[in-house]
């Protein structure tokens, strides 16, 4: 909803007014439509917690980049 507070506008200037208004949330309703969320950090993704416990053994330090 508009309201012209002071001055007289036409009719051909309340239309640009109404167009330009109506474009700009026609924009900004496809760009909140299309936006994508943020990628997530995998160091603070919870299947971190879950991992497995590190084994002990000759090649441990390799199997501990892998767990």
């Amino acid at each position: 909803m508009l309201r012209v507070v002071r001055g007289d506008l036409s009719p051909e200037e309340l239309a640009a007014l109404v167009a330009v208004v109506a474009a700009r949330n026609a924009a900004a309703a496809n760009a909140a439509a299309g936006a994508k969320p943020a990628p997530r950090s995998e160091w603070g993704h919870p299947v971190r917690a879950h991992r497995t416990p590190h084994r002990v053994g000759p090649d441990a330090w390799r199997r501990s980049a892998w767990a």
